[in-house]
């Protein structure tokens, strides 16, 4: 069991390993020259080209992955049929299966209290609070970028920035300049406030789950998110209309049990934390634990349900407090498949590539060539280009031997990096779609400068600030 356990290292990194001087060296096969390796590399690609083009192709990004992972695994395990440790190619697969289901269950139960609190209208009541206030743009402009910082690193920055949008497009019909400036703004501020925590992106979230960071280290990154969020912020406020709209009503009550859910959704990430922390079991644990809490705190809600009479319902007062029985499996069910099976789908084909040993080159260019800070700033400039997250998954596939600030660093500028352009982050694509028209790629792409001195500033910052973790 020992030997096959490395014998799944060696496997998932690509790199050769020796199992014992006793029972000699056993190196996977590098395929990174031939027919195999291209076509799996070119196949990731187009791939991941589709993925790019979903807003106008309009195929779900799952499905290119998917495919391009099945394909690439068969590649490789028609490539062993008659090499010896011919086992490796399913052991190095099962490990990436068990590496993927962690992610999936964390993520499944976030989204699904996620869901409850908006089926519950908390995100609602939010909104129409701050519309109902009459703030003026300016003001808009600060508030509901400071809130999307705050919020995005415990609920994840698609929502948080999903959630300030609406806002901002709520008060702002009649001036298309305050809403452009105001989503680029809400782009920057959610995902630099994911980058310090782990529950704030799937990036932060993958490198607490591999040990590298603890959790308490993410923290130590606040200030340089900050000034990620500050540096431009301040520059773009001075474009914003010193107007004030006329203030709108819109006066939303949540439903019954909607504190109580805040504060169970809290627990369940203490739970995970307390898990990980002082049991040594994965965080993965504690959020199933935490499913448990609300899965209970729904049958109490059904339990003691009490439907509003019908002549009530008529007057349309149908949605406010108990009138409609919680359902959790309904907040399961709404959680977001493609995404999840878009993580799959990543999380196989890196670890396809890995076990290839394209990973092992890359590596070695980028953090034994360049420097790890040069192969740590270089990470979050792709991110803007591409998704963060197989980027993300490769450098820990890879495991470049790094001090803790330049872990904190490569999790910085993978989070961070995608602000620079709007099709960077998921937050910049949904946003797009959100303000159709009104916020656009070109539109954040004017600005692109102003947030490039933000990312600089904070990674500055960071090895200033953080110094004695070099």
């Amino acid at each position: 069991m020992k030997r096959l356990f490395v014998l799944t290292l060696a496997a998932v990194s690509g790199m050769p390993t020796v199992a014992g001087a006793a029972e000699g060296a056993v190196t996977p096969i590098n395929l990174t020259h031939s027919v195999v390796g291209y076509f799996a590399l070119g196949l990731f690609a187009l791939a991941y080209l589709a993925v790019m083009a979903e807003e106008f192709i309009h195929l779900r990004k799952s499905k290119p992955v998917i495919l391009a992972a099945g394909i690439i695994w068969a590649l490789i395990a028609v490539a062993y049929v008659g090499q010896p440790h011919r086992e490796l190619v399913e052991v190095a697969l099962r490990h990436n299966i068990l590496e993927y289901a962690e992610l999936f269950l964390f993520l499944l139960v976030a989204m699904t209290y996620i869901n409850a609190m908006e089926d519950r209208l908390i995100f609602d009541a939010l909104r129409s609070w701050l519309v109902r206030k009459g703030f003026g743009y300016r003001s808009l402009f600060w508030l509901t970028g400071i809130l999307a910082f705050l919020i995005s690193p415990v609920a994840d920055n698609l929502t948080t920035a999903l959630l300030m949008c609406a806002v901002v497009m709520a008060v702002g019909v009649d001036s298309p300049r305050f809403v452009t400036l105001s989503c680029i703004n809400i782009v920057v501020a959610a995902n630099a406030g994911g980058a310090f925590s782990p529950f704030g992106d799937i990036t932060t979230l993958m490198v607490w789950q591999k040990g590298f960071v603890p959790f308490a280290e993410f923290f130590y990154l606040f200030i340089p998110a900050a000034v990620n969020f500050l540096v431009p912020a301040i520059i773009m406020s001075f474009a914003v209309p010193n107007q004030r709209p006329e203030p709108l009503q819109d006066n939303v009550r949540m439903k019954r049990g909607a504190r109580r859910i805040v504060v169970f959704f809290l627990l369940t990430i203490a739970t995970a934390v307390s898990f990980h922390q002082f049991l040594d079991l994965p965080p993965v644990m504690g959020m199933m634990t935490g499913l448990a809490y609300l899965q209970f705190f729904g049958f109490f809600l059904r339990k003691t349900h009490v439907p509003m009479p019908s002549d009530t319902r008529e007057q349309g007062e149908a949605m406010v407090g108990d009138v409609v029985a919680f359902d959790v499996f309904r907040s399961v069910a709404r959680a977001e498949w493609d995404t999840l099976f878009f993580f799959f789908g990543v999380v196989v084909c890196v670890g396809g590539l890995g076990f290839l040993g394209y990973l092992t080159v890359a590596s070695e260019v980028m953090y034994q060539h360049w420097g790890a800070t040069s192969a740590n700033v270089s990470v979050g400039l792709l991110s803007s280009i591409v998704d963060n997250i197989p980027v993300m998954f490769a450098v820990l596939t890879m495991k470049p031997e790094m001090s803790h600030g330049q872990w904190l660093l490569v999790t910085l500028t993978a989070g961070v990096g995608g602000s620079l352009l709007s099709i960077g982050s998921a937050a910049g694509v949904a946003l797009m779609g959100q303000a159709r028209g009104v916020y656009t790629f070109f539109s954040h792409l004017r600005w692109t400068p102003v947030i490039a001195l933000g990312y600089a500033a904070s990674i500055l910052v960071h090895m200033w600030w953080n110094s004695a973790l070099f």
